[in-house]
C-alpha cells in the first residue's frame, strides 16, 4: 500500500473532526506567532541598554511584554495539546470500531487462513503505535511548519542578505531529513509484520499449553520465539539506528546555519557601526530566530520518523480494514426465514476450501422435516465441512442448498443461522454470568426457562454447586469449568431456544459415559419433530437416527439405516465393528 493512499485514508478520519483541528491549528498560529514576537522584544530590550545608555523604563516595557507573550502562549499550547489529544483518540477509537465491525463480516476463510495473533496486533498494537505518530504529527509537525515560516518572515524583515545565508543552506537539512524518512518506512514496516508474528505465537501458545507441555514442546517453541524475537530485534536496531541518526545529522546541519548567521551578523555590525541599520539588538533577535529557524527542522526530521512508523501500522490496519474483501452481503431481495419445517435439500454440491483440492464432488441429499441424519466417516471425509456449508459459512462451489424450497443464497444469514441450533465439540463461553451465557440465543428468557433448559442438559446440578450459581461471573472461554461443564453449558443454550432445525457436532465429546447417556436420552426428547444433522465418532450414538451418510473424500459411499448399513456389510460395517 502506498504512502499517499494511507495518508488519504488517514485524512478521510481526520475530514470528521476538521473544526477540533481548526482550533488545533489556530492555537498552533497564536503559539508560535507569539513565540516569533518574543525575540523582536529581546533585541529591542538590548537595544535599550547598547544604544541610549541604560532606557530602564524600556527594558521594563518590554519585559512585561514578553511575560504576557508568554503566559499566552503556554495557555494556547495547553489547549493545542488537549485539541490534539481529543483529535488522535476520537480517530484511533473510529479505526478500532471499523476493524472490529469489519471482523464481523469477514468471512469464516479470512478467520480460518490468517494467524489470530496477527489480527490481534493489527487492531492493539498497530493502532496504538499509529495513535503515538499521529499525536506526534498533530503537536509538532504543524507548530514547526509555522515556525520556520514564521522565523523565515522576521529575518526577511530584519536583514534579507543574511536570510539568503540561512535558506542556502536549509535544503542540506531537507535532504537529509527526506533520505533518512525513505529508508525508515520499509525498516517500521518490517518491524510492525515482525512483531504481529510474534504476536501471533504468544497468542498460539497460550492457548495450546497444555498440548505442548503434554508433547515435550517447550524447547522447540523456545526456539520458534528465540528465532522470531531475533528478528523482531534486527528489525527494531535497523529501524531506530536509522531514525536516530535524523536529530543528529539535522543538529549538524543546523549548527552551520547558525554559525553562519553569527559570522555575518558580526561582520554586518561591524561594517555597518553603531549607527546603521543592522544592530547589536538586531543581530541578538536573528541569532534567535536562526536557532528557533532550525529547531523545527530537527523536530520535523523526528517527527517524520515517527509517522513513517505510525503509516507502516496504519498500512496494516487499513489493508484489514479497506483491502480485505468481505463476506457476500445478503441481497436487498434476501427472504428472511420464518417457521421452517426442516426440509432441506443439497443438489450437486460441489466445494472446496483450495481451488487445487476438491473435496466434496457431486453431493446430493434430500431431507424430510423431522428426519435425524447422521454424518459418519473417517477425518477429513467432510463431515464438518457439510456442516459449515448446512449454516452458509461458505458458500458452495457449485450447486445448491435449499431449506423450505428456498435457496440459502437467497436468504438472509440471520434468519438462516437462527432456524438451527448448533452445539459444537469446540465450546465456547464469554466473559460473564452462567445466566449470561445460557441466554446468549434468547436474552429475553426468565431465570425460571434457563433452570429448565440447564435441567434438561443435566448442568443444573453442577450450576447451584457454584459460589453464586447462575449468577456466578465466569472468564473467558469458561475459567476453572471443566471441559466436560462447558459442553453442558453450550447444550443448554441450545435447550433453551429450541429452534426448528439442530446441529449436533460431536456434542458429547467431552462427557462421561453416565452423563452422555442422560444428555442422549434429553436430545431425543429435543429432537422430536425437529429436523436434525449429527456428526459423530461414535457410532453407538447415532444407531436411532432415520438416515445414516456414510462419507469418505467428500461423497456419500452408503446411505440407510443402522440396520440396512449393518446388513450390507460394508464401509459403515466395518466402522462399526471396529469402534
Amino acid at each position: 500500500m502506498s504512502n499517499k493512499l494511507t495518508i488519504k485514508r488517514i485524512f478521510g478520519y481526520i475530514k470528521k473532526y476538521g473544526f477540533l483541528v481548526f482550533l488545533s491549528l489556530l492555537f498552533s498560529l497564536v503559539s508560535v506567532l507569539l513565540t516569533l514576537y518574543v525575540p523582536i522584544l529581546i533585541g529591542e530590550a538590548v537595544d535599550c541598554i547598547t544604544d541610549r545608555g541604560i532606557d530602564w523604563d524600556g527594558v521594563k516595557h518590554n519585559l512585561l511584554m514578553i511575560v504576557i507573550a508568554m503566559l499566552i502562549t503556554a495557555v494556547a499550547q495547553w489547549f493545542m495539546n488537549l485539541i490534539n489529544n481529543k483529535i488522535t483518540y476520537n480517530v484511533v477509537r473510529d479505526i478500532r470500531l471499523d476493524a472490529f465491525h469489519k471482523l464481523e463480516r469477514l468471512p469464516l476463510s479470512y478467520i480460518d487462513s490468517h494467524a489470530h495473533g496477527q489480527t490481534v496486533s493489527r487492531i492493539i498494537t498497530d493502532v496504538d503505535q499509529f495513535a503515538d505518530g499521529l499525536l506526534m504529527g498533530f503537536t509538532q509537525l504543524f507548530s514547526g511548519v509555522v515556525t520556520i515560516l514564521g522565523t523565515l518572515a522576521f529575518m526577511l524583515w530584519l536583514n534579507i542578505k543574511i536570510t539568503i545565508v540561512v535558506v542556502c543552506i536549509t535544503p542540506v537539512s531537507l535532504f537529509v531529513a527526506s533520505f533518512i524518512a525513505k529508508k525508515t518506512y520499509d525498516m517500521f514496516k518490517l518491524q510492525s509484520e515482525t512483531r504481529g508474528e510474534q504476536t501471533a505465537l504468544i497468542d498460539e501458545m497460550i492457548g495450546n499449553q497444555k498440548v505442548v507441555q503434554a508433547f515435550g514442546q517447550e524447547d522447540n517453541v523456545i526456539e520458534r520465539f528465540d528465532e522470531i524475537n531475533e528478528r523482531l530485534g534486527k528489525a527494531s536496531l535497523r529501524a531506530i539506528f536509522f531514525s536516530s541518526i535524523t536529530n543528529p545529522s539535522t543538529r549538524f546541519v543546523n549548527s552551520l546555519v547558525y554559525t553562519g548567521v553569527g559570522l555575518t551578523g558580526a561582520l554586518t555590525v561591524l561594517s555597518l557601526g553603531p549607527a546603521g541599520a543592522f544592530s547589536v539588538g538586531q543581530l541578538t533577535s536573528f541569532l534567535s530566530y536562526a536557532n528557533q529557524y532550525t529547531k523545527p527542522f530537527n523536530e520535523i526530521s523526528g517527527v517524520i520518523t515517527e509517522l513513517q512508523n505510525a503509516f507502516a501500522c496504519a498500512a496494516r490496519i487499513f489493508e484489514l480494514i479497506f483491502d480485505t474483501e468481505e463476506q457476500i452481503p445478503d441481497a436487498e431481495t434476501s427472504v428472511v426465514l420464518t417457521e421452517p419445517s426442516g426440509s432441506v435439500e443439497l443438489k450437486d454440491v460441489s466445494f472446496s476450501y483450495v481451488p487445487e483440492k476438491p473435496l466434496i464432488r457431486d453431493f446430493n441429499l434430500a431431507v424430510k422435516p423431522g428426519q435425524r441424519i447422521a454424518i459418519v466417516g473417517p477425518t477429513g471425509c467432510g463431515k464438518t465441512t457439510v456442516i459449515n456449508l448446512l449454516m452458509r459459512f461458505y458458500d458452495v462451489d457449485e450447486g445448491a442448498i435449499v431449506v423450505d424450497g428456498n435457496d440459502v443464497r437467497n436468504l438472509t444469514r440471520h434468519s438462516l443461522r437462527t432456524s438451527y441450533g448448533m452445539v459444537l465439540q469446540e465450546t465456547w463461553l464469554k466473559t460473564g454470568t452462567i445466566e449470561d451465557n445460557i441466554k446468549m440465543g434468547r436474552p429475553d428468557a426468565t431465570r425460571e426457562e434457563v433452570i429448565q433448559a440447564a435441567k434438561a442438559s443435566y448442568a443444573h446440578s453442577f450450576i447451584k454447586r457454584l459460589p453464586k450459581g447462575y449468577d456466578t461471573v465466569i472468564q473467558e472461554d469458561g475459567g476453572g469449568l471443566s471441559q466436560g461443564q462447558k459442553q453442558l453449558l453450550c447444550i443448554a443454550r441450545v435447550m433453551l431456544c429450541l429452534p426448528p432445525m439442530l446441529i449436533l457436532d460431536e456434542a458429547t465429546s467431552s462427557i462421561d459415559t453416565r452423563t452422555e447417556i442422560k444428555i442422549q436420552k434429553a436430545f431425543a426428547k429435543m429432537m422430536e419433530g425437529r429436523t436434525s444433522f449429527i456428526v459423530a465418532h461414535r457410532l453407538s450414538t447415532i444407531k436411532e437416527s432415520d438416515v445414516i451418510l456414510v462419507m469418505r473424500d467428500g461423497n456419500i459411499i452408503e446411505q440407510g439405516n443402522h440396520e440396512e448399513l449393518m446388513a450390507k456389510g460394508g464401509f459403515y460395517a466395518e466402522l462399526y465393528n471396529f469402534a
